[in-house]
């Protein structure tokens, strides 16, 4: 059953999940990843383009701009790939552009941009559409559209914190 998501003041929310993940890899000693550098997503931004030929939607970047990339109880969020950094990270990066090659292998996703990961769920921008959704790994089937990323981003931090 495809479900239509819309949650009011989900800017908050995220944000608030977020918070409770970080204190959360702090009883671990571990930290989340700073935001990505501008520098940094200008060079993601370039790459993708040359690579890919589209533009990522802005609200992901504004995410990557305060955490870049998010791996967390089975549930990844796509950073800028390791090779276009010049810094450490505190936690593994899965690269935006590395995801989508593999995930390109299958022509009929190329509609989408892969943003994120879970064990049963894609998280996508679909190029055509230009919605938000939610994917079920691996059939492609459309499970979720949502009316925007912070929407999305809610719904990927608050599975993750189950």
């Amino acid at each position: 059953m495809i479900q239509n998501i819309k949650l009011k003041e989900v800017s908050n929310m995220w944000r608030e999940k977020l918070i409770e993940i970080k204190r959360e890899k702090v009883i671990y000693n571990e930290l989340i990843n700073d935001g990505a550098a501008d520098e940094q997503i200008e060079k993601l931004i370039i790459e993708v383009e040359n690579v890919f030929h589209y533009k990522l939607p802005k609200e992901y970047l504004s995410f990557l701009s305060l955490v870049n990339g998010l791996e967390f109880n089975g549930f990844i969020i796509y950073g800028v790939d390791s090779y276009l950094l010049s810094c450490k990270v505190n936690q593994q990066i899965i690269g935006l552009i590395s995801s989508n090659k593999i995930w390109y292998e299958n022509e009929e996703q190329k509609q989408y941009i892969f943003l994120g990961e879970s064990n049963i769920s894609w998280y996508c921008f679909d190029l055509i559409e230009k919605k938000f959704i939610e994917l079920d790994n691996p059939s492609g089937e459309l499970i979720s559209k949502y009316t925007d990323f912070e929407t999305m981003l809610d719904k990927i931090l608050e599975d993750s914190l189950l």
